[in-house]
C-alpha cells in the first residue's frame, strides 16, 4: 500500500502538488501526516530501518547499540550486512553529489563483526506463557521474525522446518563464501533461544494435520522452494549432469555434493546463478559460464554479484536462448544457443529476436539451471479454506498477510513469490502484529499507529557543525580475500569487511537525511544568507508563481525531478518566497548555521514502524 504525500514541513505550502510516492508499511491510518517526513534510505528499506541513526552510532565508535538499533528492524545485521539486495543505496542523499552511495550495508556488517555481547539485551520472554500456540512451517527469515516479535508476548511458539537447522534458504541457498555458518547460527539462534520450541528434520505434508493439533494461528514461511526447469530437447536423456539450481546449492551447503565437472554452463541471470557459477568454480569446475537470455545490463542478478563473478574469471555470455542439451552416446556433451537481439516497441517492452546467425554450441560435463524460483503447495488441502488465484498461489491479503482461512498468514516469498531477505523480514513484522491482534479478539484490520516524533537537534553552531561538511569523499572499497585461496575452498568468506577506521571513515559519508530542514517564516529577514552557504544551490527567493514549472524556472539551479514536490513558503514581507527544492537538499544544516535569526532549523525525524512487540 501506498500514500501519495508531498514531502513536507506543516510550515510549508505545497504549490501545484508532483505525489511523491512514499512507500509505507500496511496500516488503516486515514491521516497521512504522520507520513510528512522522509527519509529516503529508511522508506527504501522494505523493513524501513532506521539507517541514519545507526550510522551515526558506527561514527561514534557505539557498535552494540548500532546493531540493537538493526537488530529491531532488520532482525539480522550480521547475515544482511553480507547477503542484503540493497534497496536502501539507490536511495541515498549521497548519490546526488557523487556517483556512489553511502555503503549501508556493508555498514551494518562493521556493527555486527565489532558489537559486543548483545545476550543482555536480548528481549525477556515471560515465563507464565499466554495460552496461545501460534505454528510456523518453516524457518526461514519470515518466520523467524514473526516468531521473534511474538515471543516477547508470552505465546507458546513452534517452528517446523525439513533442514537440520534454522535459517530456510539463508542457510540451503546463500553460499558459506558469502555468508559463514558461524555468522548465520549466531542470529538465527538469537531468536531461538526465546523459548521457541523446534522440530527440525520434520517435514509438514498437510496443513490441515497440523491445524488439527489445536493451533490458534500458523504462519507458512516455507519459501518458494521449487526451482523452473527447462523442457527442451535433450532434457531426460542427460537427467545426471542437469541440476537444478536452488537444489544443487542446498546439496552443496548440506556436504551430499562435493565436485563438479571441469566444464559448467550456468542457465540464468539472477542471484541464484551468481551463486552458482561462484560455487561451481571452487568445487572444480575449471571453465564455467553463465549464459543468460536478457542483455548483460538487464539481468537481474545485483551488479556487485556480477562484478564478484567477473573477478572470478567467469564470463556471462548474454542473448543467448538454449535450444537443446546435446547428448552423445548417453553422455552430456554440451548445449546449443539461439543468439537473440532485444527489439523494445513504443511502451518499452522487450521482445527478443532470433539475429539469424548460426546456432552457438558450447561444451559441458555439467549444466546447473538457475532460471527462476516457483512455490508449490501441494501439502496444503484445497478443502480448509485457502482459496489459490490461477496461477495456484494462495490468495493473501497484502496489508495483514492473512489468508482466506483466518487462522493461516503467509509471508515472505511464500507469500507473494521470490523476493529477497529483507523483504521477507518486513512481512514477518506485519503478520506478526495481525497475528496478535487476531489471537487477542481484536480487528486485524486496525493497525495500530508507527511511532513517530521530532526532536530539535540544532544545540549550537559548534556541536553542529563538526559533522556538516558536504565533501567529495568517494565510498570506500570493501577489502576482499585472496582469490587463490578463497577458490580453494568454499567456505572461506570472500569479503573481509571494512576494518575500524575505513568503516569510520565512510559513516562520514552519511548525511544524516533523518535530521530535516525546518523553516519558519515570521524569524526570517530574507538576508539571503542560507543561498549563498547552500552546497547544491536548493534554495531561493523569488516571486511566486500560480504554475508550478513557471516557479521551477526561477530557481537558483534547475529544479529537474517533478517526482519531488518544491517547498514553498508563505509571502514574506518583500512579497518573495522562499523555494527550497528538496530532490537536491543534503539536510547538511548549513543554512540553519548561517541563519542569524533561527528562522532555518535542524529537527530529527524518529520514525519506527508498528511491531507486535517492544524487543529492544
Amino acid at each position: 500500500m501506498s500514500y501519495l504525500r508531498p514531502y513536507q514541513s506543516s510550515n510549508y505550502q505545497i504549490t501545484k502538488s508532483s505525489n511523491y510516492c512514499i512507500p509505507l508499511e500496511p496500516t488503516n491510518i486515514k491521516d497521512p501526516e504522520y507520513f510528512h517526513k522522509v527519509v529516503d534510505c529508511q522508506y527504501a528499506c522494505p523493513a524501513h530501518t532506521p539507517v541514519p541513526e545507526y550510522i551515526r552510532l558506527i561514527a561514534e565508535g557505539k557498535y552494540t547499540e548500532a546493531y540493537m538499533v538493526n537488530w529491531e528492524s532488520n532482525v539480522f545485521p550480521g547475515i544482511l550486512g553480507r547477503t542484503c539486495d540493497r534497496p536502501c543505496e539507490p536511495a541515498c542523499r549521497r548519490g546526488r553529489v557523487e556517483k556512489e552511495p553511502v555503503a549501508i550495508c556493508r555498514l551494518k556488517r562493521v556493527a555486527a563483526d565489532n558489537k559486543d555481547d548483545v545476550k543482555g539485551f536480548m528481549p525477556k520472554v515471560p515465563t507464565t506463557k499466554n495460552g496461545k500456540k501460534i505454528a510456523f512451517v518453516g524457518a526461514g527469515p519470515a518466520s523467524l521474525t514473526a516468531a521473534r516479535d511474538l515471543a516477547p508476548l508470552g505465546y507458546e511458539l513452534h517452528i517446523y522446518d525439513e533442514q537440520k537447522a534454522g535459517g530456510g534458504f539463508m542457510r540451503s541457498q546463500i553460499p558459506s563464501f558469502r555468508l559463514p555458518e558461524t555468522v548465520l547460527d549466531e542470529e538465527v539462534n538469537y531468536i531461538l533461544d526465546l523459548g521457541i520450541v523446534t522440530q527440525f528434520n520434520t517435514r509438514i505434508d498437510s496443513l490441515k494435520s497440523l491445524l488439527d493439533k489445536g493451533y490458534d494461528a500458523v504462519f507458512v514461511g516455507c519459501g518458494a522452494p521449487r526451482g523452473r526447469d527447462l523442457d527442451i530437447p535433450g532434457r531426460k536423456e542427460a537427467a545426471k549432469n542437469i541440476h537444478i539450481g536452488i537444489d544443487w546449492l542446498a546439496s552443496v551447503a548440506f556436504e551430499h555434493i562435493s565436485k563438479i565437472g571441469k566444464r559448467v554452463i550456468v542457465l540464468g541471470g539472477g542471484n541464484t546463478a551468481m551463486d552458482c557459477c561462484r560455487t561451481a568454480r571452487r568445487l572444480g569446475g575449471k571453465e564455467v559460464k553463465v549464459l543468460v537470455r536478457s542483455p548483460f545490463a538487464e539481468m537481474k542478478a545485483s551488479p556487485w554479484e556480477k562484478e564478484d563473478a567477473a573477478h572470478e574469471d567467469i564470463p556471462i555470455i548474454d542473448n543467448h536462448v538454449p535450444k537443446a542439451f546435446i547428448v552423445e552416446k548417453g553422455k552430456l556433451k554440451g548445449m546449443t544457443f539461439d543468439k537473440v537481439k532485444p527489439e523494445y516497441d513504443e511502451a518499452g517492452k522487450r521482445k527478443l529476436v532470433s539475429t539469424g546467425e548460426p546456432e552457438v554450441f558450447i561444451e559441458a560435463d555439467d549444466v546447473l539451471i538457475a532460471v527462476g524460483q516457483e512455490n508449490a503447495y501441494p501439502w496444503i488441502e484445497r478443502t480448509i479454506g485457502i482459496e489459490f488465484d490461477k496461477w495456484d498461489m494462495p490468495v493473501v491479503n497484502a496489508t495483514t498477510f492473512q489468508s482466506t482461512n483466518p487462522k493461516v498468514f503467509f509471508g515472505g516469498d511464500a507469500a507473494f513469490g521470490p523476493k529477497n531477505v529483507i523483504t521477507a523480514v518486513a512481512h514477518g513484522h506485519y503478520a506478526a502484529v495481525s497475528i496478535n491482534l487476531m489471537c487477542k479478539g481484536e480487528d486485524i484490520n486496525n493497525r495500530p499507529s508507527p511511532y513517530t516524533n521530532l526532536i530539535n537537534t540544532k544545540m549550537g553552531i559548534h556541536e553542529w557543525a563538526y559533522d556538516s561538511q558536504v565533501t567529495t569523499d568517494v565510498r570506500y572499497k570493501v577489502p576482499h580475500a585472496e582469490k587463490k585461496m578463497t577458490l580453494k575452498d568454499r567456505k572461506r568468506e570472500v569479503e573481509l569487511g571494512f576494518d575500524l577506521p575505513t568503516g569510520f571513515k565512510e559513516a562520514e559519508r552519511c548525511l544524516n537525511c533523518d535530521v530535516q530542514t525546518i523553516f519558519t517564516e515570521s524569524k526570517c529577514i530574507e538576508c539571503d544568507a542560507c543561498v549563498d552557504i547552500c552546497p547544491t544551490s536548493c534554495i531561493t527567493f523569488t516571486a511566486n508563481e500560480d504554475n508550478e514549472d513557471d516557479l521551477r524556472k526561477h530557481l537558483k539551479a534547475p529544479a529537474n525531478n517533478k517526482s519531488q514536490d518544491l517547498y514553498v513558503s508563505a509571502v514574506l514581507p518583500t512579497k518573495r518566497v522562499m523555494v527550497k527544492d528538496e530532490d537536491v537538499c543534503l539536510h547538511c544544516g548549513l543554512c540553519a548555521e548561517r541563519c542569524p535569526t533561527a528562522a532555518w532549523d535542524m529537527q530529527k525525524y524518529i520514525y519506527n514502524t508498528t511491531k507486535a512487540s517492544k524487543v529492544w
